[in-house]
C-alpha cells in the first residue's frame, strides 16, 4: 500500500484542482491548501524519513502555507517562487546525508541482485 500512496495523492490533488478549474466545486480555497499540506504530511506519515520524502514531503506542505498567505495576504509570486527554491535546495542538502536512509521504493532493483567478480565464479561460494 505505501507504494500507492504518491499516486492517490497525485490524483486526487488532480483532480480537485480540475473541478475547482471546472468551477464544479464550491468557492472553497482552504480545499487546496489542505491538499498540498495534507499530501506533504500523508507521503512523510507514509513513506517515513527517507531521501525522496525528506524533500517532497516539506515542499508540498511549504506550498500549502504559501498558497494560504496569497490567498489570504495577497503574498506575490516574486515572493513565493525564490522560497520554494531556497527550500528545495535545502530540503536536497539535507537528503544528502548519510544518515537519512534511502527509499525502499528506489533500492528494490538492486535488493535481490548477486555482482560477482568473477562471471565463471557463479556456482562457487566463499
Amino acid at each position: 500500500m505505501k507504494d500507492a500512496a504518491l499516486p492517490v495523492v497525485l490524483i486526487v490533488l488532480g483532480l480537485t484542482w480540475l473541478l475547482n478549474s471546472l468551477d464544479w466545486l464550491p468557492d472553497i480555497h482552504w480545499l487546496w491548501i489542505i491538499g498540498l499540506a495534507g499530501a506533504g504530511t500523508a507521503i512523510l506519515v507514509l513513506d517515513g524519513i527517507t531521501k525522496s520524502s525528506v524533500v517532497a514531503g516539506p515542499l508540498l506542505i511549504l506550498a500549502g502555507i504559501l498558497s494560504f498567505f496569497r490567498q489570504y495576504y495577497g503574498l506575490g509570486w516574486r515572493f513565493i517562487i525564490p522560497v520554494m527554491l531556497i527550500a528545495a535546495g535545502t530540503f536536497m542538502l539535507v537528503a544528502r546525508s548519510p544518515s537519512i536512509p534511502e527509499s525502499p521504493r528506489f533500492n528494490r532493483s538492486a535488493a535481490g541482485r548477486h555482482f560477482d567478480r568473477n562471471p565463471q565464479d557463479r556456482g562457487q561460494h566463499d
